[in-house]
């Protein structure tokens, strides 16, 4: 899987208030969001064959967060 750039996850946390971010807290931040949008994705996808579509759309992705 394709590595979300760690600067951008500090810059999400510092956004959120985190004051300083430790190098290991944005690669388990990297790990874990990877890990719930693979789920997400999964499920969206199922959700578009289902619906007889190869396409994934904005819906399924909302219907499967």
């Amino acid at each position: 899987m394709a590595d979300i750039p760690l600067a951008a996850l500090e810059r999400i946390m510092k956004k959120a208030g985190a004051l300083r971010v430790g190098e290991d807290a944005k690669i388990a931040m990297r790990n874990h969001l990877e890990e719930r949008a693979a789920e997400i994705i999964k499920k969206a996808n199922k959700l578009a064959q289902h619906a007889k579509r190869k396409t994934v759309l904005k819906e399924d992705i909302a219907l499967s967060a």
